[in-house]
């Protein structure tokens, strides 16, 4: 009778939770991420494990680059749900921004857990391509004295290249782009527009020409050749 009882009273409760979730969501697709936190907030508060909403709060905190609260809600997903890769890529980038704006002895002291849950990661989840895409930028901006190693970054960019051709072509065009080699960049840029024909590859191609190679030309007609594709 008492658990009766307790479920009478504690239904309507979750009725309203519910429905601020549901509207939270919404205002989170419509990307209104303001007047959607706090309806979050009280969605969590009515059920302190609900890791949906524990997400999108981490999410919404991430977007307005306040990494100290989006790496709590991160680091309470991870330990609920601890087999869960994206919840380790989360975790991980907030973790690497929030090291890009600390000084210098900080942000080594996180290179270690950064490193690691990128690599938890794809542990969990062998085809992870986000988190292979930043242990890349992780070892191309790492000074080689604390870990930074274009093999390194190379050998996460061959296994992109098995997993999503596309990411593949991108990560070595990145790679040689970052190291100077504007030539093999555009090689693998091209190889990227020919593969996957997406705006991203297109636009990739087309900063190279404009802002490396200096050649604004062909930044402009790679543009065209895009525009003239999605018209057709």
């Amino acid at each position: 009778m008492k658990k009766l009882l307790l479920l009478f009273f504690l239904f309507p409760m979750l009725i309203f939770a519910q429905s601020d979730f549901q509207l939270a969501e919404k205002l989170f697709a419509q990307q209104n991420y303001q007047q959607a936190k706090p309806l979050f907030e009280k969605a969590l508060k009515a059920n302190p494990g609900d890791l949906r909403s524990m997400e999108y709060l981490g999410d919404i905190c991430a977007v307005s680059k306040d990494w100290k609260s989006s790496i709590y809600y991160y680091e309470k997903l991870r330990k609920s749900k601890p087999f869960e890769a994206n919840y380790y890529y989360k975790y991980g980038g907030a973790l690497g921004m929030l090291a890009k704006e600390s000084n210098k002895f900080k942000a080594l002291a996180m290179i270690g857990d950064i490193r690691d849950s990128f690599e938890k990661a794809i542990a969990l989840e062998p085809k992870h391509i986000g988190a292979r895409w930043a242990l890349i930028e992780l070892y191309l901006q790492l000074p080689g004295i604390v870990g930074g190693s274009e093999t390194k970054a190379s050998r996460y960019a061959d296994e992109l290249l098995t997993i999503s051709p596309v990411d593949g072509y991108l990560a070595k065009g990145r790679i040689a782009e970052y190291f100077e080699r504007f030539q093999t960049a555009e090689k693998y840029y091209r190889l990227a527009v020919e593969t996957g024909g997406s705006k991203t590859t297109y636009q990739k191609l087309a900063d190279l020409y404009k802002n490396k190679m200096h050649q604004p030309e062909k930044a402009r007609i790679v543009l065209a050749e895009f525009n003239n594709k999605t018209k057709s």
